[in-house]
Protein backbone atom coordinates (compact mmCIF):
# COMPACT_ATOMS: atom_id res chain seq x y z
CA UNK A 1 0.00 0.00 0.00
CA UNK A 2 1.52 3.31 -0.57
CA UNK A 3 2.26 5.66 1.93
CA UNK A 4 0.25 8.22 0.65
CA UNK A 5 -2.60 6.47 2.24
CA UNK A 6 -0.91 7.01 5.63
CA UNK A 7 -1.96 10.93 4.58
CA UNK A 8 -5.44 9.90 3.87
CA UNK A 9 -5.84 7.79 7.04
CA UNK A 10 -4.14 10.84 9.21
CA UNK A 11 -6.84 13.35 8.20
CA UNK A 12 -9.65 10.33 8.39
CA UNK A 13 -8.81 10.38 12.23
CA UNK A 14 -9.53 13.72 13.10
CA UNK A 15 -12.43 13.48 10.91
CA UNK A 16 -13.54 10.39 12.41
CA UNK A 17 -12.31 12.34 15.96
CA UNK A 18 -15.17 15.05 15.54
CA UNK A 19 -17.70 13.00 14.43
CA UNK A 20 -17.90 10.52 17.11
CA UNK A 21 -16.10 12.71 20.21
CA UNK A 22 -19.45 14.41 20.28
CA UNK A 23 -21.55 10.98 22.20
CA UNK A 24 -19.08 10.40 24.78
CA UNK A 25 -19.72 14.72 25.85
CA UNK A 26 -23.92 14.76 25.17
CA UNK A 27 -24.31 15.35 28.82
CA UNK A 28 -21.78 17.69 29.34
CA UNK A 29 -22.30 19.96 26.29
CA UNK A 30 -26.28 20.19 27.70
CA UNK A 31 -25.40 21.10 31.25
CA UNK A 32 -23.08 23.53 29.92
CA UNK A 33 -25.96 25.18 27.15
CA UNK A 34 -29.03 24.16 29.95
CA UNK A 35 -30.39 22.46 27.49
CA UNK A 36 -31.76 18.68 27.31
CA UNK A 37 -29.94 15.30 26.46
CA UNK A 38 -32.39 14.89 23.44
CA UNK A 39 -31.88 18.71 22.21
CA UNK A 40 -27.99 18.12 22.45
CA UNK A 41 -28.46 14.99 19.95
CA UNK A 42 -29.22 17.85 17.23
CA UNK A 43 -25.16 18.39 17.75
CA UNK A 44 -25.14 14.92 16.17
CA UNK A 45 -28.04 15.45 13.99
CA UNK A 46 -27.02 18.69 12.66
CA UNK A 47 -23.04 17.68 11.43
CA UNK A 48 -24.27 14.53 10.16
CA UNK A 49 -26.78 16.46 7.67
CA UNK A 50 -24.17 19.14 6.91
CA UNK A 51 -22.12 16.44 5.64
CA UNK A 52 -24.95 15.22 3.61
CA UNK A 53 -25.34 18.61 2.31
CA UNK A 54 -22.01 19.69 1.99
CA UNK A 55 -20.52 16.25 0.00
CA UNK A 56 -22.08 17.09 -3.43
CA UNK A 57 -21.59 20.89 -2.54
CA UNK A 58 -17.64 19.91 -2.04
CA UNK A 59 -17.09 17.72 -4.67
CA UNK A 60 -18.46 19.53 -7.72
CA UNK A 61 -16.28 22.90 -6.00
CA UNK A 62 -13.67 20.15 -5.91
CA UNK A 63 -14.04 19.08 -10.07
CA UNK A 64 -12.56 22.65 -10.59
CA UNK A 65 -8.96 22.33 -8.78
CA UNK A 66 -6.23 19.34 -8.61
CA UNK A 67 -7.51 16.79 -6.39
CA UNK A 68 -4.59 16.95 -3.46
CA UNK A 69 -5.40 20.97 -2.99
CA UNK A 70 -9.11 20.20 -2.87
CA UNK A 71 -8.06 17.64 0.06
CA UNK A 72 -6.28 20.47 1.73
CA UNK A 73 -9.31 23.03 1.14
CA UNK A 74 -11.21 20.76 3.01
CA UNK A 75 -9.16 19.91 5.92
CA UNK A 76 -8.51 23.84 6.02
CA UNK A 77 -12.45 24.34 6.60
CA UNK A 78 -12.67 21.54 8.90
CA UNK A 79 -9.90 22.81 11.51
CA UNK A 80 -12.34 26.41 11.09
CA UNK A 81 -15.30 24.64 12.26
CA UNK A 82 -13.67 22.98 15.59
CA UNK A 83 -12.07 25.74 16.43
CA UNK A 84 -15.40 27.85 16.33
CA UNK A 85 -17.14 24.88 17.80
CA UNK A 86 -14.53 25.31 20.75
CA UNK A 87 -15.37 28.85 21.22
CA UNK A 88 -18.76 29.22 20.87
CA UNK A 89 -20.41 30.96 23.90
CA UNK A 90 -24.10 29.93 22.26
CA UNK A 91 -25.89 26.25 21.69
CA UNK A 92 -26.69 27.79 18.32
CA UNK A 93 -23.12 28.96 17.53
CA UNK A 94 -21.90 25.64 18.65
CA UNK A 95 -23.79 23.69 16.68
CA UNK A 96 -23.21 26.30 13.79
CA UNK A 97 -19.62 25.12 14.48
CA UNK A 98 -20.36 21.48 13.52
CA UNK A 99 -21.94 22.33 10.40
CA UNK A 100 -19.49 23.98 9.40
CA UNK A 101 -16.57 21.08 10.09
CA UNK A 102 -19.12 18.69 8.58
CA UNK A 103 -18.66 20.27 5.34
CA UNK A 104 -15.13 18.72 4.68
CA UNK A 105 -16.19 15.29 5.83
CA UNK A 106 -18.05 13.76 2.61
CA UNK A 107 -15.93 15.30 -0.06
CA UNK A 108 -12.50 14.37 1.92
CA UNK A 109 -13.76 10.82 1.81
CA UNK A 110 -15.50 10.99 -1.16
CA UNK A 111 -12.47 12.58 -3.06
CA UNK A 112 -10.28 10.40 -0.77
CA UNK A 113 -11.36 6.83 -1.60
CA UNK A 114 -11.54 8.04 -5.44
CA UNK A 115 -7.84 8.88 -5.02
CA UNK A 116 -6.82 5.89 -2.45
CA UNK A 117 -8.74 3.09 -5.21
CA UNK A 118 -5.85 5.10 -7.90
CA UNK A 119 -3.17 4.44 -6.30
CA UNK A 120 -3.91 0.24 -5.96
CA UNK A 121 -4.04 -2.17 -8.50
CA UNK A 122 -7.94 -3.32 -9.20
CA UNK A 123 -8.07 -6.17 -7.03
CA UNK A 124 -6.71 -4.01 -4.31
CA UNK A 125 -9.47 -0.78 -4.03
CA UNK A 126 -11.83 -1.89 -1.23
CA UNK A 127 -8.32 -2.90 0.46
CA UNK A 128 -6.98 0.24 0.23
CA UNK A 129 -10.38 2.27 0.55
CA UNK A 130 -10.41 0.25 3.77
CA UNK A 131 -7.11 1.62 4.78
CA UNK A 132 -7.87 5.03 4.89
CA UNK A 133 -11.28 4.38 6.51
CA UNK A 134 -8.71 2.86 9.19
CA UNK A 135 -8.08 6.13 10.34
CA UNK A 136 -11.90 6.73 11.57
CA UNK A 137 -11.84 3.57 12.88
CA UNK A 138 -8.71 4.20 14.88
CA UNK A 139 -9.76 8.09 16.06
CA UNK A 140 -12.66 5.44 17.98
CA UNK A 141 -9.70 3.79 19.47
CA UNK A 142 -7.29 6.38 20.94
CA UNK A 143 -9.01 10.34 19.63
CA UNK A 144 -12.58 9.37 20.67
CA UNK A 145 -12.07 8.04 24.47
CA UNK A 146 -9.00 10.60 24.69
CA UNK A 147 -11.02 13.37 23.92
CA UNK A 148 -14.21 11.85 25.90
CA UNK A 149 -11.47 12.10 29.01
CA UNK A 150 -9.96 15.11 28.14
CA UNK A 151 -13.62 16.84 27.73
CA UNK A 152 -14.97 15.16 31.26
CA UNK A 153 -11.83 16.25 33.16
CA UNK A 154 -11.05 19.39 31.46
CA UNK A 155 -13.95 20.56 29.61
CA UNK A 156 -15.51 20.16 26.45
CA UNK A 157 -14.20 22.67 24.40
CA UNK A 158 -10.55 21.49 25.20
CA UNK A 159 -11.39 18.54 23.21
CA UNK A 160 -12.76 20.91 20.04
CA UNK A 161 -9.17 22.37 20.36
CA UNK A 162 -7.27 19.58 20.59
CA UNK A 163 -9.55 18.41 17.26
CA UNK A 164 -8.86 21.32 15.31
CA UNK A 165 -5.20 20.52 16.15
CA UNK A 166 -5.77 16.88 14.47
CA UNK A 167 -6.94 18.84 11.23
CA UNK A 168 -3.44 21.07 11.50
CA UNK A 169 -1.68 17.56 11.40
CA UNK A 170 -4.01 15.89 8.75
CA UNK A 171 -3.49 19.00 6.62
CA UNK A 172 0.44 18.64 6.97
CA UNK A 173 0.47 15.04 6.15
CA UNK A 174 -1.48 15.41 2.91
CA UNK A 175 0.62 18.79 2.00
CA UNK A 176 3.86 16.14 2.22
CA UNK A 177 2.57 12.59 1.42
CA UNK A 178 -0.16 12.37 -1.22
CA UNK A 179 1.53 13.09 -4.66
CA UNK A 180 0.31 16.33 -6.71
CA UNK A 181 -2.41 15.09 -9.01
CA UNK A 182 -3.99 17.33 -12.52
CA UNK A 183 -6.97 18.31 -11.72
CA UNK A 184 -9.40 15.99 -13.04
CA UNK A 185 -10.15 16.26 -16.87
CA UNK A 186 -13.46 15.52 -18.75
CA UNK A 187 -15.45 16.00 -15.33
CA UNK A 188 -18.96 17.02 -16.57
CA UNK A 189 -21.93 17.63 -13.26
CA UNK A 190 -24.18 15.97 -15.79
CA UNK A 191 -22.11 13.01 -16.63
CA UNK A 192 -21.23 12.78 -12.69
CA UNK A 193 -25.32 12.82 -12.04
CA UNK A 194 -25.85 10.08 -14.67
CA UNK A 195 -24.56 8.07 -11.97
CA UNK A 196 -27.82 8.64 -10.51
CA UNK A 197 -30.39 7.09 -12.87
CA UNK A 198 -28.86 3.72 -12.18
CA UNK A 199 -31.07 1.45 -9.71
CA UNK A 200 -28.30 -0.41 -8.20
CA UNK A 201 -26.58 2.90 -7.23
CA UNK A 202 -29.53 4.17 -5.24
CA UNK A 203 -30.03 0.76 -3.86
CA UNK A 204 -26.31 0.90 -2.42
CA UNK A 205 -26.72 4.60 -1.06
CA UNK A 206 -30.52 3.75 0.68
CA UNK A 207 -28.66 0.60 2.19
CA UNK A 208 -25.45 2.72 3.57
CA UNK A 209 -28.13 5.08 5.16
CA UNK A 210 -30.70 2.35 6.73
CA UNK A 211 -27.36 0.27 7.72
CA UNK A 212 -25.24 2.66 9.41
CA UNK A 213 -28.32 4.29 10.44
CA UNK A 214 -28.86 1.38 12.66
CA UNK A 215 -25.33 1.74 14.53
CA UNK A 216 -25.81 5.42 15.45
CA UNK A 217 -29.63 5.00 16.20
CA UNK A 218 -27.74 3.02 19.46
CA UNK A 219 -24.26 4.99 19.81
CA UNK A 220 -25.68 8.53 20.10
CA UNK A 221 -26.90 8.00 23.16
CA UNK A 222 -24.66 5.72 24.35
CA UNK A 223 -23.29 7.73 26.98
CA UNK A 224 -26.85 7.96 29.38
CA UNK A 225 -27.59 4.67 28.09
CA UNK A 226 -24.84 3.42 29.79
CA UNK A 227 -24.62 5.35 32.87
CA UNK A 228 -28.26 5.06 33.74
CA UNK A 229 -29.13 1.80 32.44
CA UNK A 230 -26.31 -0.08 32.98
CA UNK A 231 -24.78 1.42 36.02
CA UNK A 232 -21.20 2.22 34.70
CA UNK A 233 -19.88 5.56 36.14
CA UNK A 234 -18.87 8.40 34.17
CA UNK A 235 -15.58 7.56 33.90
CA UNK A 236 -15.81 4.10 32.53
CA UNK A 237 -17.45 5.96 29.22
CA UNK A 238 -13.91 6.64 27.96
CA UNK A 239 -12.90 2.86 28.10
CA UNK A 240 -16.55 1.63 26.91
CA UNK A 241 -16.02 4.18 23.71
CA UNK A 242 -12.53 2.42 23.36
CA UNK A 243 -14.17 -1.04 23.38
CA UNK A 244 -16.79 0.11 20.53
CA UNK A 245 -13.37 1.83 18.22
CA UNK A 246 -11.15 -1.40 18.63
CA UNK A 247 -14.90 -3.35 17.20
CA UNK A 248 -14.74 -0.69 14.23
CA UNK A 249 -11.16 -1.53 13.48
CA UNK A 250 -11.31 -5.28 13.19
CA UNK A 251 -14.87 -5.06 11.33
CA UNK A 252 -13.11 -2.04 9.06
CA UNK A 253 -10.49 -4.83 8.29
CA UNK A 254 -12.45 -7.77 7.46
CA UNK A 255 -14.76 -5.87 5.62
CA UNK A 256 -11.72 -4.45 3.58
CA UNK A 257 -10.51 -7.98 3.11
CA UNK A 258 -13.64 -10.39 2.02
CA UNK A 259 -15.15 -7.55 0.11
CA UNK A 260 -12.85 -7.44 -3.20
CA UNK A 261 -13.84 -11.46 -2.74
CA UNK A 262 -17.31 -11.89 -1.85
CA UNK A 263 -18.87 -8.52 -1.13
CA UNK A 264 -22.85 -8.96 -1.49
CA UNK A 265 -22.46 -12.35 0.97
CA UNK A 266 -20.67 -9.88 3.18
CA UNK A 267 -23.15 -7.69 3.25
CA UNK A 268 -25.95 -9.86 3.79
CA UNK A 269 -24.01 -11.26 7.24
CA UNK A 270 -22.96 -8.05 8.33
CA UNK A 271 -26.31 -6.23 8.41
CA UNK A 272 -28.34 -9.44 9.33
CA UNK A 273 -26.14 -9.96 12.40
CA UNK A 274 -25.85 -5.75 13.38
CA UNK A 275 -29.95 -5.92 13.42
CA UNK A 276 -29.78 -9.03 15.66
CA UNK A 277 -27.26 -7.48 17.78
CA UNK A 278 -28.80 -4.08 18.20
CA UNK A 279 -32.17 -6.38 19.04
CA UNK A 280 -30.22 -8.05 22.18
CA UNK A 281 -28.80 -4.70 23.41
CA UNK A 282 -31.89 -3.91 24.77
CA UNK A 283 -31.70 -6.50 27.32
CA UNK A 284 -27.96 -6.49 27.12
CA UNK A 285 -27.65 -3.17 28.22
CA UNK A 286 -28.45 -3.74 31.79
CA UNK A 287 -25.61 -6.06 32.14
CA UNK A 288 -22.34 -4.27 32.28
CA UNK A 289 -20.50 -6.92 31.09
CA UNK A 290 -23.15 -7.91 28.05
CA UNK A 291 -23.15 -4.97 27.55
CA UNK A 292 -19.49 -3.95 26.99
CA UNK A 293 -19.24 -6.89 24.87
CA UNK A 294 -22.47 -6.15 23.01
CA UNK A 295 -21.08 -2.46 22.28
CA UNK A 296 -17.87 -4.47 20.99
CA UNK A 297 -19.75 -6.92 18.15
CA UNK A 298 -22.12 -3.11 17.05
CA UNK A 299 -18.59 -1.40 16.39
CA UNK A 300 -17.35 -4.39 14.44
CA UNK A 301 -20.78 -5.20 12.35
CA UNK A 302 -21.50 -1.88 11.17
CA UNK A 303 -18.23 -0.98 10.47
CA UNK A 304 -18.18 -3.90 8.64
CA UNK A 305 -20.79 -3.01 6.16
CA UNK A 306 -18.31 0.55 5.51
CA UNK A 307 -16.02 -0.84 2.69
CA UNK A 308 -18.26 -2.84 0.71
CA UNK A 309 -20.88 -0.16 0.90
CA UNK A 310 -18.23 2.33 -0.52
CA UNK A 311 -17.19 -0.42 -3.28
CA UNK A 312 -20.11 -1.50 -4.20
CA UNK A 313 -21.49 2.45 -5.26
CA UNK A 314 -17.82 2.50 -7.14
CA UNK A 315 -18.27 -0.62 -8.99
CA UNK A 316 -22.26 0.80 -10.32
CA UNK A 317 -20.96 3.98 -10.76
CA UNK A 318 -17.65 2.94 -12.28
CA UNK A 319 -18.55 5.72 -15.45
CA UNK A 320 -18.32 8.60 -12.67
CA UNK A 321 -17.49 8.01 -9.56
CA UNK A 322 -16.62 10.88 -7.79
CA UNK A 323 -19.99 12.12 -6.97
CA UNK A 324 -21.26 9.40 -6.50
CA UNK A 325 -18.68 8.28 -3.87
CA UNK A 326 -19.27 11.30 -1.95
CA UNK A 327 -22.83 11.32 -2.19
CA UNK A 328 -22.38 7.81 -0.24
CA UNK A 329 -20.24 9.15 2.75
CA UNK A 330 -23.41 11.89 2.91
CA UNK A 331 -25.80 9.26 2.87
CA UNK A 332 -23.92 7.14 6.09
CA UNK A 333 -24.61 10.76 7.75
CA UNK A 334 -27.86 10.91 6.49
CA UNK A 335 -28.38 7.53 8.18
CA UNK A 336 -26.69 9.14 11.45
CA UNK A 337 -29.14 12.18 11.08
CA UNK A 338 -32.04 9.99 10.84
CA UNK A 339 -31.37 7.67 13.68
CA UNK A 340 -30.10 10.19 15.88
CA UNK A 341 -33.13 11.98 15.44
CA UNK A 342 -35.70 8.99 15.71
CA UNK A 343 -33.56 7.91 18.72
CA UNK A 344 -33.78 11.18 20.90
CA UNK A 345 -37.68 11.25 19.75
CA UNK A 346 -38.04 7.27 21.56
CA UNK A 347 -36.32 8.67 24.71
CA UNK A 348 -38.59 12.22 24.69
CA UNK A 349 -41.77 9.92 24.25
CA UNK A 350 -40.53 8.32 27.52
CA UNK A 351 -39.60 4.97 26.20
CA UNK A 352 -36.20 4.89 28.07
CA UNK A 353 -32.43 5.34 26.86
CA UNK A 354 -32.49 1.56 25.48
CA UNK A 355 -35.35 2.16 22.73
CA UNK A 356 -33.30 3.58 20.13
CA UNK A 357 -31.81 0.14 19.57
CA UNK A 358 -35.29 -1.00 18.35
CA UNK A 359 -35.11 1.68 16.02
CA UNK A 360 -31.27 0.98 15.06
CA UNK A 361 -32.69 -3.30 14.87
CA UNK A 362 -35.37 -2.17 12.40
CA UNK A 363 -33.14 -0.13 10.02
CA UNK A 364 -30.43 -2.43 9.59
CA UNK A 365 -32.85 -5.17 9.16
CA UNK A 366 -34.69 -2.87 6.23
CA UNK A 367 -31.25 -2.33 5.00
CA UNK A 368 -30.57 -6.59 4.90
CA UNK A 369 -34.27 -6.45 2.62
CA UNK A 370 -33.19 -3.92 0.34
CA UNK A 371 -29.59 -6.33 0.05
CA UNK A 372 -31.47 -8.86 -1.07
CA UNK A 373 -33.71 -6.93 -3.72
CA UNK A 374 -30.59 -5.38 -5.33
CA UNK A 375 -29.06 -9.10 -5.66
CA UNK A 376 -32.16 -10.13 -7.41
CA UNK A 377 -32.40 -7.50 -9.52
CA UNK A 378 -28.66 -7.73 -10.35
CA UNK A 379 -29.26 -11.68 -11.05
CA UNK A 380 -32.11 -10.93 -13.63
CA UNK A 381 -30.49 -8.29 -15.43
CA UNK A 382 -27.56 -10.69 -15.91
CA UNK A 383 -29.72 -13.78 -16.76
CA UNK A 384 -31.67 -10.89 -19.57
CA UNK A 385 -28.27 -9.70 -20.55
CA UNK A 386 -27.08 -13.38 -20.92
CA UNK A 387 -30.25 -14.52 -22.99
CA UNK A 388 -29.87 -11.23 -25.38
CA UNK A 389 -26.67 -12.54 -26.58
CA UNK A 390 -27.70 -15.99 -26.74
CA UNK A 391 -30.37 -14.66 -29.09
CA UNK A 392 -27.76 -12.85 -30.79
CA UNK A 393 -25.77 -15.89 -31.28
CA UNK A 394 -28.66 -18.09 -32.93
CA UNK A 395 -29.94 -15.06 -35.43
CA UNK A 396 -26.05 -14.44 -36.48
CA UNK A 397 -25.91 -17.78 -38.21
CA UNK A 398 -28.90 -17.59 -39.81
CA UNK A 399 -28.50 -14.06 -41.25
CA UNK A 400 -25.22 -15.32 -42.54
CA UNK A 401 -26.86 -18.65 -44.31
CA UNK A 402 -29.49 -16.10 -45.75
CA UNK A 403 -26.78 -13.86 -47.26
CA UNK A 404 -25.12 -16.53 -48.50
CA UNK A 405 -28.14 -17.85 -50.66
Amino acid sequence: MPLALLALAIGAFGIGTTEFVIMGLLPEVAADYGVTIPTAGLLVTGYALGVVLGAPLMTVLGTRIPRKRMLMVLMGLFVVGNVLSALAPSFGLMLTGRVVASLAHGAFFGIGSVVAAGLVAPEKKAGAIAMMFTGLTVANVVGVPFGTFLGQSAGWRATFLVVAGLGVLGLAGIAGLVPEQPRPEGVRIRHELAAFRNAQVLLAMAMTVLGFGGVFAAITYITPMMTETAGFAHSSVTWLLMLFGLGMVAGNLIGGRFADRRLMPLLYVSLGSLAVVLALFSFTAHNKVAAAVTLTLIGALGFATVPPLQKRVLDQASAAPTLASAVNIGAFNLGNALAAWLGGIVIAAGSGYTAPNWVGAALAGSALVLAVVSSALERRTAATGQAAVEAAAVRQPQQTTTAAR
